[in-house]
C-alpha cells in the first residue's frame, strides 16, 4: 500500500525530481476525485471525467493564483534597451530584484502609477494625425547591407531564397549559394554536369510586403550580369511583383525548400521537373504600361545604373511579393566553367549575378491611426538619471542646508531607494527598467496558471484537500435541481480548505519568529 515506487538508491543517484514526495500530480487529483466523491451513494451519483477535468483546471488556476507558492523565476542581466520580455507562461509578478555581487537580491519598486509607455500617435506638424503610411518598416534591408549567414531558407528576416533546378535537377547543395556578399545579393551560378548534360541553376529571392492600404507601388533597382563566356550565355536577372511565391517546402524538388512555382516529383533521379523561376508569367502584377518586371542581361559584368518599374497597380492585393529571380545563362559542352570546391569562394570558376540597391517608394493613406515605436514618455524614463542616484549628506553641504530646517517633508516611502524602479507594459508584454539598472542582473519572481506543460499540473499535499473541495463545490453549483443547502454547505467547506492550505503553505515557524523578533524592544521567553 505504499505510495513510494523507487529505492532510496534510486532516488539519490538517478532521481531528476528531488522533493517531487511534496507533490500529488493532477492526473492523480482527478483519479482519486471519480474514485472517493463519485458513484452510487456518494454526493455526486454520476459525472463524466471530462467534467471533473474541467474543474480540477480551473481550481488549480486559482489556487495556484493565490494560494500556491511563486516558485518560478527569470534571470537577466538587463540589456541597454532597458527591457525584459515577459516569460511565455506569466501570469502576474510577486517580486522584481536586482542582485548584487555576493548574490544578495534587492528590490526594485514599481512606478506604472507614476509613468508608462503609451502609444504615441503620429501626427503632422499642425498637430493633426497622419494618416500617411510610412515606407520605413513596409520594406526592408533592400541595400543589402547587413551581412548574414545563409541559414534554412531564409537570407534574413526580411528575405527568402530558393536554388532550384534549371535545365535539369541535381540535389548537390555544393551549387545552392545566393549569399549577401560585398554589400550586395549575389547569385553564384556554376555549370553542372549531369549524366553527360550541362546545365545550370534558376536562383530566387523574395520578400513579401504589406500593400493593403497601397494603390500604386514603384520599384528601382540595380544589377549585374555576368558575363558570356565560352559555353556559356551571359547572365540574366529579372526583378518585379509576383503574387505566385509558394513557400511550401518542397523537399522532393530541392534542399532549399522555398521555391516559386515549381513543379514537382516523388523520385529525385527520374521524376525531376525543371523550376519556372525564369518563366515570365510569375511576374504577374504589371504597371499601367503591362511591364511587369525590370530585365538585366547585358552580359557587361558591371553594376547597372538604376532602372525602375513604376505605377505598379496594387490596389486589389493585400499582400505582394518583391521577387528576384537570376539565371546564369545556358551551358554546352564547351563551357569551362566548373563548381568551384569552396562555393562561398568568389572565383573565376562560377559565374555571378547580383542585385542591389532595390527601394520600394509609394504615397498611401491608411484608414487606421499610426504610431511611433516607442513614446516620447519611455524615451524620456529611459534616458533620465533617476534622482534617487543623487545622494547628499544632510548634515554637511552647505548648499542644501535648509532642508534640515524643517523642510525634509512629504517623503514616498515607495521611492526612497536608489536600486531601481520599474513599470510593466501589459499590452507589449515588456517590463521597462530604470536607468540605474542597465547592466545589472535582473530577477523575475512571478505565478502562472500551473497549465503551462504536463509536469506543472501538481498539487502540494498540503493543498490537496482545497482541491477536491474546490471541484465538489464547482460540479454541485454548475447542476440543475441541486439544493441550494447543499451548495451553501460545499462552499464553506471549500473556503475552510482553502484557508487551511493556505495557512499550512505560509511555512510560519515559531522558531523564526523568535529570532526576528530579538532584534526588537521585547524579550521573548521560550
Amino acid at each position: 500500500m505504499g505510495i513510494l515506487n523507487q529505492t532510496q538508491n534510486e532516488y539519490y543517484n538517478n532521481s531528476s525530481n528531488f522533493g517531487n514526495y511534496q507533490f500529488t500530480s493532477l492526473d492523480d487529483i482527478i483519479n482519486q476525485f471519480m474514485i472517493a466523491y463519485i458513484g452510487e451513494e456518494k454526493i455526486i451519483g454520476k459525472a463524466s471525467r471530462t467534467d471533473v477535468q474541467f474543474h480540477a483546471m480551473r481550481a488549480l488556476a486559482e489556487l495556484s493564483f493565490d494560494t500556491f507558492k511563486s516558485v518560478k523565476s527569470q534571470e537577466i542581466v538587463l540589456p541597454p534597451s532597458l527591457t525584459m520580455i515577459l516569460p511565455h507562461d506569466y501570469v502576474n509578478y510577486t517580486k522584481l530584484s536586482c542582485s548584487d555581487s555576493s548574490g544578495i537580491k534587492h528590490p526594485l519598486y514599481p512606478t506604472l502609477s507614476k509613468t508608462s509607455n503609451p502609444l504615441k500617435i503620429r501626427q503632422e506638424n499642425d498637430g493633426g494625425y497622419d494618416f500617411l503610411i510610412p515606407t520605413d518598416g513596409v520594406f526592408l534591408n533592400g541595400d543589402f547591407s547587413t551581412s548574414v549567414q545563409e541559414t534554412g531558407n531564409a537570407i534574413q528576416t526580411a528575405w527568402k531564397r530558393s536554388s532550384a533546378a534549371g535545365q535539369q535537377y541535381s540535389a548537390s547543395s555544393t551549387n545552392h549559394v545566393v549569399k549577401v556578399q560585398n554589400d550586395r545579393l549575389e547569385f553564384f551560378h556554376p555549370v553542372q554536369n549531369i549524366n553527360g548534360g550541362f546545365t545550370g541553376r534558376f536562383k530566387a529571392c523574395w520578400q513579401e510586403i504589406n500593400v493593403e492600404d497601397i494603390e500604386v507601388i514603384h520599384l528601382s533597382a540595380k544589377a549585374l550580369s555576368s558575363a558570356a563566356v565560352t559555353g556559356k550565355t551571359a547572365g540574366i536577372v529579372r526583378i518585379g511583383f509576383s503574387t505566385q511565391i509558394d513557400t511550401t517546402a518542397q523537399t522532393n524538388l530541392n534542399q532549399g525548400g522555398y521555391n516559386p512555382k515549381a513543379g514537382g516529383g516523388n523520385d529525385l533521379l527520374t521524376n525531376f521537373k525543371k523550376s519556372r523561376n525564369m518563366d515570365p508569367t510569375i511576374f504577374d502584377v504589371p504597371n499601367i504600361n503591362g511591364t511587369s518586371f525590370i530585365e538585366f542581361n547585358n552580359g557587361s559584368g558591371t553594376m547597372s545604373a538604376a532602372t525602375s518599374l513604376e505605377e505598379v497597380d496594387v490596389s486589389n492585393l493585400d499582400t505582394v511579393y518583391v521577387l528576384i529571380v537570376s539565371s546564369g545563362g545556358t551551358f554546352d559542352n564547351t563551357s569551362t566553367f566548373s563548381p568551384a570546391s569552396d562555393p562561398d569562394l568568389n572565383t573565376n570558376t562560377e559565374g555571378i549575378n547580383a542585385v542591389d540597391d532595390v527601394t520600394i517608394n509609394f504615397e498611401a493613406t491608411g484608414n487606421k491611426l499610426l504610431y511611433h515605436p516607442n513614446s516620447t514618455t519611455w524615451d524620456n524614463y529611459k534616458s533620465n538619471k533617476p534622482s534617487e542616484n543623487t545622494q547628499h549628506d544632510y548634515d554637511y553641504d552647505d548648499h542644501i542646508f535648509e532642508a534640515n530646517v524643517g523642510r525634509r517633508y512629504g517623503l514616498e516611502p515607495s521611492h526612497a531607494q536608489d536600486n531601481g524602479s520599474f513599470y510593466i507594459d501589459n499590452l507589449k508584454g515588456m517590463i521597462h527598467f530604470s536607468s540605474n539598472v542597465s547592466g545589472k542582473t535582473v530577477i523575475l519572481d512571478y505565478i502562472s496558471d500551473s497549465l503551462g506543460t504536463d509536469g506543472e499540473m501538481q498539487v502540494h499535499k498540503f493543498a490537496e484537500e482545497a482541491m477536491y473541495k474546490s471541484i465538489m463545490y464547482a460540479i454541485l453549483s454548475t447542476r440543475a435541481n441541486t439544493p441550494e443547502y447543499v451548495v451553501r454547505r460545499y462552499k464553506k467547506e471549500r473556503f475552510a480548505s482553502i484557508r487551511q492550505a493556505k495557512l499550512r503553505l505560509s511555512n510560519i515557524k515559531l522558531e523564526e519568529i523568535t529570532q526576528v523578533f530579538r532584534g526588537k524592544s521585547k524579550h521573548i521567553k521560550h
